[in-house]
């Protein structure tokens, strides 16, 4: 677009060149020709300043391109001065998202439906070689089949009732590592490989939540067992206190002390405000017998 300005603008001059030579004096005309002179270089050289210098958006790294030839050197973000006559190709480096949803095989040998992520970057470093090796629309050319086909591959080494239970990150780092190992020497750095959502046949999904919700019943059941052992122990130990207990309390206790307890009560009663018939006897026990209130 610049070339063209320029030209266009070199025949308006050359045309008000002629015109006034037609017009004026040879040596008016020469004055003239000396003035749309400077004013045509001056023009020239303010394209070429403009056409030299080039703004780097942020994230992205410029690939220059001269005539065919790509420098190893690459542009950082920031305004740059580079040739007038190269091209920049500016590459992102920020991280980015490819969205697959595709059906894969499982080791039974089922389809599986799953909607996976990548989440890669272009390494600043080999951004000039990734140019010139593959080009722009490397996501396209090298990393959009690897990821597909690397995909399929490790879900056909798992069963479908592993990719529905924890399993599942366990198959999405085995994606990311086999991509990395692929794609990293090619200049894309893979971050992760995130499984954001998958579809089991209705048979196989049925039979998942029948096993986990067994599994659940089987844990609350111990817990139940577990409880009521615990219990069943807490009660074994009371009862055990109780028997210690009276034990001990049957053994402390003898005739000559219940004896003098006896004296004890007859004392009380004698110092009592109430009437009472006590007889005092040598009974079998020696304790004196209440016969009831004399009203």
């Amino acid at each position: 677009m610049a070339f063209v300005t320029l030209t266009v603008l070199f025949v308006l001059i050359i045309a008000i060149v002629l015109w006034n030579r037609s017009r004026h004096s040879p040596v008016e005309a020469a004055v003239q020709f000396r003035r749309l002179g400077l004013l045509v270089a001056a023009v020239v050289l303010f394209f070429m300043v403009m056409s030299a210098v080039t703004v780097i958006k942020a994230g992205h790294i410029g690939v220059v391109d001269t005539f065919g030839r790509v420098s190893p050197v690459t542009l950082k973000s920031g305004i740059q001065l580079v040739n007038p006559f190269a091209r920049v190709i500016q590459m992102s480096v920020q991280t980015q998202e490819i969205k697959e949803t595709m059906n894969v095989p499982s080791k039974e040998g089922m389809t599986v439906g799953i909607e996976v992520s990548v989440l890669f970057h272009l390494d600043p470093e080999k951004a000039a070689d990734v140019y010139r090796t593959v080009g722009e629309d490397y996501v396209g050319t090298i990393l959009e089949p690897q990821f597909r086909s690397i995909t399929r591959g490790v879900t056909a080494s798992y069963e479908a009732k592993a990719l529905y239970t924890s399993e599942r990150e366990a198959v999405a780092q085995l994606i990311a590592e086999d991509l990395k190992r692929l794609v990293e020497p090619r200049g894309v750095f893979v971050e992760s490989t995130p499984m954001r959502s998958l579809t089991l046949p209705a048979k196989i999904t049925s039979a998942i939540e029948d096993k986990l919700s067994a599994d659940q019943e089987s844990q609350r059941m111990t817990f139940v067992l577990t409880k009521e052992k615990q219990e069943a122990e807490r009660k074994r130990i009371e009862a055990q206190g109780v028997a210690d207990f009276q034990r001990i309390v049957t053994d402390g206790i003898s005739d000559k002390l219940l004896q003098w307890k006896g004296i004890e009560a007859t004392q009380d009663l004698a110092k009592s405000s109430n009437a009472k018939i006590v007889i005092i006897g040598n009974s079998k026990n020696g304790l004196p017998l209440v016969l009831g209130d004399v009203k």
